[in-house]
């Protein structure tokens, strides 16, 4: 993964920092568009495809959380949110609105490096070895691919969405804490808060059409984490 060439998108105002950011990514094979406002990056996205998206949350003119909410509705690449503002709040809007991962500046280089090697490898199947495709009932999921069927129809899942389904998918019938999801569904040891786990599978169960106070596949289990049903768990 380390020797494959990313290709990203920068959408940042402050021109010293994208210069920074996009030189140092450059040297370790990221090779980085910068734009800075949010019409150019939705207009760069549309020109051609990135491996991910690197959004600053506080743009002129369009926002960065209008543009993930767009950029969203067209396309399911890597979108990480890099910005001053770390409140929860924050954070959690931008995850809800479709960002795979958050960053608060300041930043480090290498861990911004970290994360989007870490989004990359979700979005082409290589978070790990996970190569078969698992069935668990009438919920189907090729890692191969990235697809997960639902009675037969796609859900359109993010990859995050996708990696975090697949690790409930793989322990069905178990309980999995927060942190335990966080690190199947990274495939390393990235620092991430747990309230991003709630936002991202309060997303799945919208796409899968689950009601959490009645699951029928994802079950919220007081003081431990998660747990994916089975047929035979459904009541």
């Amino acid at each position: 993964m380390d020797d494959t060439l990313i290709t990203a998108l920068l959408v940042e105002d402050d021109a010293r920092l994208a210069r920074l950011t996009a030189t140092y990514l450059d040297k370790h094979k990221v090779v980085t568009t910068v734009v800075g406002d949010g019409e150019a990056g939705l207009a760069e996205a549309g020109r051609q495809r990135f491996d991910v998206i690197l959004l600053d949350l506080m743009l002129p003119g369009m926002s960065g959380i209008e543009v993930c909410q767009t950029l969203r509705r067209r396309t399911d690449v890597p979108i990480i949110m890099l910005t001053a503002r770390g409140e929860e709040a924050d954070r959690v809007l931008g995850l809800e609105l479709g960002a795979d991962d958050y960053l608060p500046k300041p930043f480090s280089p290498r861990e911004l490096l970290a994360r989007i090697r870490a989004a990359v490898r979700r979005a082409r199947g290589q978070a790990g070895p996970r190569l078969r495709a698992l069935a668990v009932g009438e919920l189907v999921l090729d890692p191969g691919t990235r697809v997960a069927r639902l009675d037969g129809e796609a859900i359109d899942l993010t990859s995050y969405e996708f990696s975090l389904l697949y690790a409930l998918a793989e322990n069905a019938g178990r309980a999995l804490s927060r942190d335990r999801l966080m690190e199947l569904a990274r495939g390393n040891a990235e620092e991430a808060f747990d309230r991003s786990i709630d936002v991202h599978i309060s997303r799945v169960r919208q796409k899968l059409g689950d009601d959490p106070r009645r699951p029928r596949w994802i079950r919220t289990v007081r003081g431990v984490g998660y747990q994916l049903l089975r047929p035979t768990d459904r009541r």
